[in-house]
C-alpha cells in the first residue's frame, strides 16, 4: 500500500556549483533570525541516488510530474510527486506517494499516471546522485518547523544510443514540517527565504532537480525540431480561465472553441489520479469535465466537424455514466440521511436508520471497483488517445476560421431557444410525471446552454459570463426539483422493501411528502424566475 506525504517546499540556488563538498559553500547563514527559528540542528549528511522514469516524449516532466526510484536516505523506495495547486501557498506543493523498492515502475502508481502517458512506456532517463547536509529548524519549544538541505547534485542522461550528457549543480531545499499550518508556514518560508537571499542565494529557476536535470543535459537540438513537451523538461502552465482572458475581437471561433475543449481534456486527465486517490469531490470534477466537453462538441457542430466528435461524445457518455454510478447514489443517500435526521424521533417509526444505510450500501456495492476496472480498461484508454489526436489536428469546419463573437454568440442564443421552448412546455404540461419529465428535459437544455455560454466567454466578455449564471439559477432550480424527483422514486423503494418486510412505511411516507413539497416549491418559483432570466435585453447583450 502506497503511503501519501504532502510536501510543502522552496528552493534556490547557490552561486558554488559542483563546489567540492566541506568548503565553505557548504554553510548556510545564521537561520535563528528567521522569525520562530530558535535552533538549526545539523542532522548529518546523506548519499541519494535516484533514476527518474519518463515516457520519451517526457510527458510526466511536462506536466511537472516526477517518478522516482531511490536509494539512500530515510526513504528508500518509488516516489511519485504530483502537483498541489494552492492559490494561497507560494512555493512548490506537491503530494508524494511513495512505494517499497521494485525492479520496475509499481502498478499502483503507473495507475496514477496513465492519462497521462497512455500507452507509451515508462522508461530511465535520468540518474541523479546526491549529496545531501540536513539542517532541521526548530523552535524554542524544540517542535521542527522545517528542514533545510544543502544539496549537492550530479545528474547523468540515460540514453544508451547517445553520449553520456552530465551536470553538476548545488542548491538549497527549504521544506515545511508536516502540520506547521499554512499561514504560520508561509510566514517562515518567508523569513527563511530573507535571510538566505541576503546571503547571496536566489530563488531557483527550475521547479524541481529533474527539470533542471534535464535542461542541462539535454541533447543540442534546434528549437523548432525539438517536441514541445520535451523543451527543458519544464511544466506547461494550466490554461487560464475564461476571466483572465481579454476580450479580443480578433480571435477566431475556432480558437475560442478548441481552448475550451482542451481545458476540459486537460481536466480530465489531471482529475484522473484524484479520482484513482478517491479524493474528495475528484468523481464529481471529472464528470463535470466529461459532460461539458460532450457539450461543446454538440453544441458547437459549425465549429468542429460531427464526423469526428460524434464516436467521442458517445465514448464520453459512457464515461460519464462509469464516474455517475456510485456518486449519484452517495448523493442520493446523503440527501435522505438528511432528511430523517431532521424528523423528530417520535415519527420515526421501524428500523428506518437501518434500512436506509442497507439499501444504500447495496446499491453502492462493488460502484467503485467498476469505475477502476473502467479507468484501467482499453476503452478508457482509447478514449484518451483519441482525445489527445483530436487536439493534435482539430477537425476544424469552415466557420472556425471566422471572427469569433458572431459564431459562438449564434450558437449560445440557438441553445436558449431550445432552453425555451422546453421551458415553455414544461410549464404548460399538468403537474404529475409528465411535468416531472418536461422539467427534466429543459434542465438538460439548460446545462447545455451554461455550457455553451462558458465555451463563449473569451470572446463575448461579461455579456457572457453574466448569461452563465442566470442560465446555471435556472440550472440548480431545475435540478433540485429533479433530485426531488429521484428521491421520492427511492422513498417508494423503501416503503415497499418496509411493508414486505412487516416493517412500518410510515416514516418514509412522511419523508416522500417532504420532497413533494420541496418539489412544488421548485415548480412555483420556475415562472418568475425564468421572467427574470429570459429579459430579451440579456439576449441582445451577446450580440452588442
Amino acid at each position: 500500500m502506497a503511503d501519501t506525504v504532502r510536501e510543502i517546499e522552496r528552493k534556490y540556488e547557490t552561486a558554488a556549483t559542483g563546489a567540492a563538498a566541506g568548503t565553505d559553500a557548504d554553510r548556510l547563514p545564521d537561520l535563528t533570525r528567521a522569525g520562530r527559528v530558535a535552533t538549526v540542528a545539523e542532522r548529518g549528511t546523506r548519499a541519494l541516488d535516484a533514476v527518474y522514469y519518463d515516457t520519451a516524449d517526457q510527458r510526466l516532466a511536462a506536466d511537472g510530474i516526477t517518478l522516482r526510484r531511490r536509494t539512500g536516505g530515510p526513504d528508500p523506495g518509488w516516489h511519485l510527486k504530483l502537483p498541489v495547486a494552492l492559490p494561497e501557498v507560494t512555493g512548490a506543493v506537491r503530494d508524494e506517494i511513495r512505494a517499497p523498492l521494485s525492479d520496475a515502475p509499481p502498478r499502483e502508481l503507473t495507475a496514477l499516471v496513465r492519462s497521462r502517458t497512455r500507452d507509451a512506456p515508462l522508461v530511465p532517463l535520468v540518474r541523479l546522485r546526491t549529496r545531501r547536509t540536513v539542517h532541521a529548524l526548530e523552535d524554542a519549544a524544540g517542535r521542527p518547523l522545517a528542514e533545510v538541505a544543502v544539496d549537492d547534485v550530479r545528474a547523468r542522461r540515460l540514453d544508451p544510443e547517445g553520449a553520456a550528457r552530465t551536470a553538476r549543480w548545488r542548491e538549497i531545499e527549504v521544506e515545511l514540517a508536516p502540520g506547521s499550518g499554512r499561514g504560520a508556514g508561509q510566514k517562515l518560508l518567508d523569513e527563511v527565504e530573507r535571510v538566505l537571499i541576503g546571503a547571496g542565494a536566489r530563488p531557483a529557476d527550475a521547479p524541481s532537480k529533474l527539470a533542471r536535470a534535464l535542461a542541462e543535459t539535454a541533447p543540442e537540438i534546434a528549437p523548432e525540431t525539438a517536441p514541445e513537451t520535451a523543451r527543458e523538461g519544464a511544466a506547461r502552465p494550466a490554461p487560464a480561465a475564461d476571466a483572465d482572458l481579454p476580450h479580443r475581437p480578433g480571435r477566431t471561433a475556432g480558437d475560442v472553441v478548441l481552448r475550451y475543449v482542451r481545458a476540459q481534456v486537460r481536466a480530465i486527465v489531471e482529475l484522473d489520479p484524484a479520482v484513482r486517490r478517491d479524493l474528495p469531490d475528484a468523481v464529481h470534477q471529472m464528470r463535470v469535465a466529461t459532460r461539458r466537453l460532450r457539450s461543446a462538441f454538440r453544441s458547437y457542430a459549425k465549429v468542429l466537424d460531427r464526423a469526428a466528435t460524434d464516436p467521442l461524445g458517445v465514448e464520453l457518455k459512457w464515461l460519464a455514466t462509469e464516474l455517475g454510478a456510485g456518486r449519484d447514489q452517495e448523493v442520493l443517500a446523503d440527501r435522505l440521511a438528511g432528511a430523517l435526521a431532521e424528523v423528530p424521533r417520535t415519527l420515526r417509526l421501524g428500523p428506518v436508520s437501518a434500512r436506509l444505510r442497507t439499501w444504500s450500501a447495496r446499491r453502492r456495492a462493488g460502484a467503485r471497483e467498476r469505475l477502476l476496472a473502467a479507468l484501467d480498461g482499453p476503452r478508457y484508454l482509447a478514449l484518451l488517445e483519441n482525445l489527445h489526436a483530436l487536439l493534435g489536428a482539430p477537425p476544424l469546419r469552415r466557420p472556425a476560421a471566422r471572427p469569433a463573437p458572431p459564431v459562438v454568440a449564434g450558437v449560445v442564443l440557438r441553445d436558449y431557444r431550445r432552453l425555451a421552448h422546453r421551458i415553455e412546455a414544461a410549464l404548460d404540461t399538468p403537474a404529475g410525471p409528465a411535468r416531472d419529465e418536461a422539467l427534466h428535459s429543459a434542465r438538460k437544455a439548460a446545462k447545455r446552454t451554461r455550457y455553451a455560454a462558458e465555451a463563449a466567454s473569451p470572446a463575448l466578455g461579461r455579456p457572457a459570463r453574466a448569461f452563465v449564471r442566470r442560465t446555471k439559477q435556472v440550472q440548480q432550480l431545475l435540478g433540485d426539483h429533479q433530485d426531488s424527483v429521484v428521491a421520492r422514486a427511492a422513498l417508494r423503494e423503501l416503503a415497499t422493501q418496509a411493508r414486505r418486510a412487516g416493517e412500518s412505511g410510515f416514516t418514509f411516507g412522511l419523508l416522500y411528502g417532504r420532497e413533494e413539497a420541496l418539489a412544488a416549491r421548485s415548480e412555483r418559483e420556475l415562472p418568475d424566475l425564468w421572467a427574470k432570466v429570459s429579459r430579451p435585453r440579456h439576449r441582445a447583450a451577446l450580440r452588442a
